[in-house]
């Protein structure tokens, strides 16, 4: 007696685990998202602990804000394509925010440079077509 295997029914979906390791640009934009997660979880902490009661509140609304590329960088990191979505969201905001800084005077300046080169190498990272076909989206003509 033989037995057939199992099937999933039509109203399940399963995601296919990746087969080996990431490739190298879907692993840096994760590593770009979860750099850019943790400076924004830093600047978080510094405002709770340099302010009065609103800086507080503001430093737990940016910390609340961090979720968004760590998030992305833990999706992305395990080729999850729903992560694409916030890690090209957050590269878009970081984009005015460089601008920003970069008119800025002091050592803002720097700050913007590397939020800039940041923003710019993800979004390229993030568009590639290796990194959307380990990413299951497909591309259309």
């Amino acid at each position: 007696m033989s037995q057939t295997p199992k099937r999933p029914s039509s109203g399940t979906t399963q995601q296919a685990e990746p087969a080996g390791p990431p490739p190298l640009r879907l692993t840096l934009a994760a590593a770009i998202a979860g750099v850019e997660g943790l400076a924004v979880a830093a600047w978080g902490v510094i405002m709770c602990f340099t302010g009065g009661t609103n800086a507080v509140l503001a430093g737990l609304l940016v910390l609340v804000l961090a979720a968004l590329p760590l998030g992305a960088a833990y999706g992305l990191r395990r080729a999850r394509r729903w992560s694409r979505g916030p890690a090209l969201i957050m590269q878009l905001l970081a984009l005015p925010v460089s601008w920003t800084m970069l008119k800025s005077d002091g050592g803002v300046i720097a700050g913007g440079a590397v939020l800039g080169v940041l923003a710019i190498a993800g979004l390229v990272l993030l568009v590639h077509p290796a990194t959307t076909d380990a990413l299951g989206i497909r591309r259309t003509a």
